[in-house]
């Protein structure tokens, strides 16, 4: 087990979390098929659902919530970067040209965090830690191993994480139009053009799961309720696929290839 036992440097993703409609369904669903073990938080935290896999945090799923008056919010996965100091880096997205969608705010003793938009529309969160660091295993079957920022302007996504996180982005050797995302000479995430997503998709950040067996992990899901987007196929990095789940959000399921 790949467990994660310092604070995640600034920049790097650190946690993911699902907005749910049906919060029990989706805890249901991401059991059956990654293991995951999870139930409903305290009132005071909205409910929020920390999921736990061989003991070890991996992944949080609350119920979605509207403002009062507000369409309820879409289904959907969002990766969260670290950060030694939350209202800084706040300030620096802001300067930077990001848009801010929930300031910065207490999580009682575990941390403070926010969620933002990047200048091109993809929405992140990010996480100053207090308690809580954030994944505490990675890189297993049924963990987050991957994240991936689908952008429409490379060099404006270089900027603005360059100015507001320190990340650099650089092309990936031997990758047609793909770049890495590094923090401290390490990679820790993806880049890749927009135009490779099906017309009309927004700006996002993708989720990636490691899982033992994609085609097999594939098959339980459909099986499940979810979709496949993307067929498995093989790539430098593994066999891969882009799912949904029953509810609509989209993630991406990897073998990596060994090390």
């Amino acid at each position: 087990m790949s467990e994660v036992t310092t604070p995640y440097a600034t920049g790097t993703p650190c946690w993911v979390d699902l907005m749910a409609q049906d919060q029990r369904q989706a805890l249901d669903f991401y059991r059956d098929l990654f293991g995951w073990q999870g139930s409903p938080g305290p009132a005071e935290f909205g409910g929020y659902a920390v999921c736990e896999l061989h003991g070890k945090a991996v992944a949080g799923i609350a119920p979605a919530m509207a403002s009062e008056g507000q369409p309820a919010p879409p289904t959907v996965w969002t990766s969260y970067l670290a950060t030694t100091d939350a209202q800084a880096t706040q300030d620096q997205i802001v300067s930077a040209g990001g848009t801010l969608i929930a300031p910065v705010m207490d999580v009682g003793s575990l941390g403070r965090m926010l969620i933002a938009a990047d200048p091109q529309g993809a929405v992140f969160g990010v996480w100053q830690p207090g308690e809580f660091s954030g994944a505490q295993v990675v890189n297993e079957p049924g963990a987050l191993t991957w994240n991936e920022l689908h952008t429409s302007d490379v060099p404006a996504a270089t900027a603005f994480y360059g100015e507001a996180f320190g990340i650099e982005i650089e092309p990936l050797d031997g990758a047609d139009s793909y770049w890495e995302l590094r923090v401290g000479g390490r990679a820790v995430g993806g880049v890749t053009l927009l135009a490779n997503d099906p017309p009309g998709t927004p700006a996002h950040w993708l989720t990636y799961f490691s899982v033992d067996d994609v085609d097999s992990t594939v098959d339980a899901l459909v099986r499940s309720g979810g979709t496949v987007l993307v067929p498995p196929f093989d790539m430098m990095a593994g066999r891969m696929t882009v799912v949904a789940d029953p509810q609509g959000a989209l993630f991406a399921m990897i073998k990596p290839q060994p090390l």
